[in-house]
């Protein structure tokens, strides 16, 4: 038999590494970006054209390379951060594998001009598709300046699972916002076509937060720090009144490193336990020094896995800083020890059906009947009522049940209780009778009766599904209807929001939204769809854009379809009202006009149904 086992030709094998290093054009920022870093540099430039699909180029002032060295970074496994098995675990650089330089020149044309400082001339290197097209002395400034142009312009099928220029260019700023995070003492610049995205001079880490969120972070950052021995825990973390909805400005840095940790980001979730509102996600930048001995980041190529040799003792420490941190700003609720809880007022009792119970004062007091004298209980009004009067009062309320009572016989006490619920849910036979057709409960459900037995319907879940149906039709025949706001509000989005929502323009104007650019990362927002109560406009644009990003991390959906579905769920979330009898048999008659009444656009069950056999069952009466 032949042999058949051969070495792979190098062009060929970076392509394949390629294919883990090089995703999108994002991944080349982060690259070039961190070897900037490694190069001592203390200024770096990012250059980007259509999202980087056309350019990526990024220009520092560090150390620059020799001649030889330029050539040599291009070649697979060709490194100068680590020499033996023992530096594998003391990295202190961002980058050490000597893959990602090789896997770009694998599926670009890449452009490359360095120069050492104190050298007389530098040097100007071209590749393509792994192959050295031209080197060549060169006059260029000292540090290094590496172009990538048309990316994965060799790979068509690659270059055609990129996304939109908008979707890239979102990811391109989120590695932007890591690297410029983690080095705050870096001046950082980012054009995109032609046109300047961020300018962060050198500063102090709170500066440079705000020069990337804005100034509105200035009042909504608590400092964080506690050194163990073991670690260093120091950043910043947001204070609870100033949570989101989205999710996205959290972020963990180990040894200057951006990690993804979901075990950590428990850990500073437990720290928030009782201070935040559901579904709202606290702002933090934390940062932890560890002995590298005591980590694992070579998980991954993108070395944003990261495995602690201890990591239940990390999870303690960075629970009790951040938990150390709300406390010192008086954030953390505390408990009040002078108040006597043995002599806490009580509130008076209120029974509905109409009648108010409201007890008397005791013998001697020196209150008077209606007069608005503070008697002790908050928003408390003395009755103006007798001692003769409440207990005719208590008469006229069980006067009914004792008439029931002596006109029931004995012997139907079964059939008069189904008589009654009968009765309560009852279908309308009159324009009387209307009101008996749907019953709710604790604001939450509804209780409907049909003919097998009865119907419970979840009302926010019904809510959801109309809610939905309405949308998701506006979108496709666009007419979604809109309402001018009084006054028009301006909304400071998260970079990648805001491109997220230059991407979706088309689809929330068809909804009825109406905005429009105010410069920067912000928008004037002059209208809501026309069947929103305009209430905390700014609100509910950040939930629906968190919305949509859970939604696309979780399913693939097309964009109006999950538009749709994140519009009827953040809406239908503040759906829990009590409802007037016309609006609970509008819901019922909505729910059961829509395509698929059953469930949500998620799966969640709207109704359930009760035959009347499995009330018997429940009465045993089987």
């Amino acid at each position: 038999m032949p042999d058949i086992i051969h070495l792979l030709p190098d062009f060929l094998a970076n392509q394949i590494a390629a294919g883990e290093v090089v995703q999108r054009p994002a991944s080349v920022v982060k690259e070039l970006l961190e070897n900037a870093i490694d190069a001592k540099a203390t200024s770096i430039q990012l250059i980007v054209r259509e999202a980087g699909k056309q350019l990526v180029q990024v220009v520092d002032n560090g150390v620059g390379m020799s001649e030889t060295d330029a050539r040599m970074c291009f070649e697979r496994h060709a490194t100068s951060k680590i020499r033996t098995t023992e530096d594998l675990f003391r990295i202190r650089t961002m980058g050490f594998r000597g893959e990602a330089m090789a896997s770009i020149g694998a599926v670009a044309q890449v452009e490359l001009k360095t120069k050492p400082q104190g050298a007389e001339a530098g040097t100007r290197l071209l590749i393509e598709g792994s192959t050295v097209a031209l080197q060549e002395p060169a006059v260029t400034a000292e540090g290094t300046s590496i172009a990538v142009k048309n990316l994965f312009y060799n790979v068509p099928a690659r270059r055609n699972f990129l996304k939109s220029n908008a979707v890239e260019m979102r990811h391109v700023l989120d590695e932007f916002q890591r690297v410029a995070l983690a080095y705050p003492e870096v001046a950082f610049s980012l054009h995109h076509n032609d046109l300047e995205v961020f300018n962060l001079p050198a500063t102090k880490l709170s500066q440079r937060i705000v020069g990337i969120f804005g100034s509105t972070y200035k009042n909504q950052m608590a400092y964080c720090e506690e050194d163990t021995g073991f670690l260093v825990v120091k950043g910043y973390v947001g204070k609870p009144e100033h949570a989101k909805k989205t999710r996205g400005e959290q972020f963990f840095f180990v040894n200057n490193r951006f990690v993804k940790s979901g075990y950590l980001n428990h850990a500073v979730m437990t720290a928030f336990e009782g201070l935040l509102a559901k579904e709202n996600h606290p702002f933090y930048v934390l940062f932890i020094e560890i002995d590298p001995e005591k980590i694992d980041i070579n998980v991954h190529p993108t070395k944003t896995e990261i495995k602690f040799e201890d990591e239940k003792t990390v999870y303690a420490i960075v629970h009790a800083a951040v938990k150390k941190a709300l406390g010192a700003y008086n954030i953390a609720p505390s408990l009040d020890f002078e108040q006597d809880v043995n002599f806490a007022p009580l509130q008076p009792i209120r029974l509905q059906g109409g009648f108010n119970s409201e007890f008397e004062s005791a013998p001697g007091s020196e209150r008077k009947h209606g007069s608005s004298q503070n008697t002790g209980f908050p928003g408390f009004t003395p009755p103006a009522t007798t001692r003769r009067a409440t207990s005719k009062g208590w008469a006229e309320l069980y006067e009914p049940l004792r008439e029931a009572k002596r006109q029931e016989p004995l012997t139907s006490a079964a059939a008069s209780g189904m008589e009654l619920l009968d009765e309560a849910f009852a279908a309308p036979h009159t324009a009387a009778a209307a009101s008996n057709k749907a019953i709710q409960i604790h604001q939450k459900y509804l209780l409907v009766q049909v003919k097998s037995g009865m119907m419970i319907i979840d009302q926010q879940a019904a809510q959801e599904r109309i809610l939905y149906e309405k949308y998701i039709a506006s979108l496709h025949k666009k007419t979604g209807a809109s309402q001018a706001l009084l006054f028009p509000q301006t909304v400071q989005l998260a970079p990648a929001d805001a491109l997220l929502l230059q991407e979706l323009a088309a689809e929330f104007r068809d909804m009825g939204f109406q905005f429009e650019n105010f410069g920067g990362n912000t928008i004037l927002l002059n209208g809501i769809p026309a069947d929103v109560q305009a209430a905390n406009e700014k609100e509910l644009l950040e939930e629906l854009i968190e919305q949509y990003k859970n939604n696309a991390s979780a399913l693939k959906l097309e964009k109006r379809e999950n538009l749709a579905r994140a519009m009827a769920k953040r809406l239908a979330s503040r759906f829990a009202s009590r409802l007037s009898d016309l609006e609970m048999n509008s819901l019922v008659d909505k729910l059961f006009a829509c395509q698929v009444p059953n469930y949500t656009p998620g799966g969640q069950k709207t109704l359930v149904t009760m035959e009347l056999g499995q009330l018997h069952d429940l009465f045993l009466k089987g």
